[in-house]
């Protein structure tokens, strides 16, 4: 590293660490979504494979959660595997699936973050659906940040499972079709969905300057504030991070009114 790198890195971080001193943590949003997006391009940037890309974006992101228990964040929901994303050739979608695997495992090995599978678990195959499996059941008594790891997930997919729930719950209390319709309501649908006992999400940050959620928590995010950053997932910083939490802090919420 050379001195002018050198000098970038050290005010990058007295930058931080006044924004930091800044930050007021009542300000802070409980649940974070984000779409952790730029892997690809940011390996194809560094001359590397989209594999190297891959597992450089999977090694942000402890550090991630680790910014966000030092913000007093609570939930957290990390968008991992979209539903589009078995349309990959297999020579991606493989190793990427061995990725996650692993980062699943090293979430629940971490012994700070209780980890909660969002998706459709049929899509996924038998190994990962038993990694998720002892995940959750190995965290569930954790007292940390909620780790939503959304892996086959798809909002649309989502809200079809959530009525699918509802309207087998409604089978199985021997209502009628009539009585369901009569009683259904935003409530009633938001607590089938796969994040049904959680608060909706403040905040998403999607990386790598794409300014959509591509299907992302469709139900959840209706009253979300999102930040857009332009830099690639694996090269996320701290810095980036508090500016989102900056701006998020000086945003007036409306819901609506």
């Amino acid at each position: 590293m050379n001195l002018r790198d050198k000098l970038r890195g050290l005010l990058v971080r007295l930058y931080a660490r006044r924004v930091e001193g800044h930050l007021d943590h009542a300000q802070v949003p409980k649940h974070i979504g984000v779409i952790m997006d730029g892997n690809r391009r940011w390996a194809k940037a560094a001359g590397s494979t989209t594999v190297h890309g891959h597992r450089a974006g999977a090694e942000k992101i402890g550090e991630f959660l680790g910014w966000c228990t030092e913000t007093d964040v609570e939930v957290v929901t990390l968008w991992l595997l979209s539903t589009d994303n078995f349309d990959r050739p297999q020579e991606e979608l493989v190793p990427l699936l061995g990725i996650i695997e692993d980062v699943v495992r090293a979430l629940a090995a971490d012994g700070r973050w209780r980890v909660h599978h969002v998706g459709t678990r049929d899509l996924l195959p038998a190994g990962m659906q038993q990694v998720l499996k002892d995940a959750e059941e190995s965290t569930a008594d954790v007292d940390g940040i909620v780790v939503n790891v959304a892996i086959g997930y798809g909002g649309r997919q989502e809200i079809a499972d959530a009525v699918r729930s509802l309207l087998l719950d409604a089978q199985d209390k021997g209502g009628t079709l009539e009585s369901l319709a009569e009683s259904v309501d935003v409530d009633m649908i938001g607590r089938h969905l796969y994040t049904g006992d959680q608060p909706d999400p403040d905040l998403v940050i999607r990386t790598s300057g794409e300014q959509r959620l591509s299907g992302f928590m469709l139900w959840q995010t209706a009253h979300s504030e999102y930040y857009f950053c332009e830099v690639f997932w694996p090269a996320f910083r701290k810095v980036d991070f508090l500016r989102a939490l900056r701006d998020y802090a000086a945003r007036h919420r409306r819901y609506g009114g």
